[in-house]
């Protein structure tokens, strides 16, 4: 009685198992028709990561300049990305900046503005010692707007 089970119980089982259905489906088959051709704008760069790395950052021009609108962007910028450890004062005085010792770079300080556009940038993109990489994150031209908001901050004092 049980070895009858156990044949109904596998041969049931095995039924189930229609791999037919898979096999013919409403689907493009391999070589049906060729696969339209990507807009190459819509396509992913993936070199453009190790192209700032490999670049000396002390050259890097900054393509947008500065403009009042590009540093009013890049304040909306930092406020979403960089406020919560370099503080809404730019002082590194952040709700989670004040858990790190030392604590996060003022902005405003000489030391930072005395760098280069493209030093500053490539830190933001690249990351740097507890400073998170941006470079997935946020735009290349939100990048160089939160550099245009960070020169602002001399402009403003």
């Amino acid at each position: 009685m049980l070895r009858l089970f156990c044949t109904l119980f596998l041969f049931g089982g095995l039924a189930g198992c229609d791999y037919g259905r898979m096999y013919d489906q409403d689907s493009v088959k391999t070589y049906e028709e060729k696969t339209p051709a990507m807009d190459p704008r819509s396509l992913p760069v993936t070199d453009g990561f190790q192209i700032l790395k490999s670049a000396d950052p002390r050259t890097l021009p900054n393509p947008v300049g500065y403009s009042e609108q590009s540093a009013r962007q890049g304040k909306q910028v930092y406020a979403y990305y960089c406020v919560h450890c370099h503080g809404p004062k730019t002082d590194g005085r952040g709700t989670v900046g004040q858990s790190f010792a030392p604590l996060p770079t003022d902005l405003a300080s000489a030391d930072v503005q005395a760098q280069t556009d493209g030093e500053l940038y490539a830190r933001i993109r690249l990351g740097f010692k507890r400073h998170p990489p941006l470079f997935t994150t946020i735009s290349e031209e939100d990048g160089w707007a939160v550099v245009n908001y960070v020169r602002s901050l001399k402009r403003g004092s």
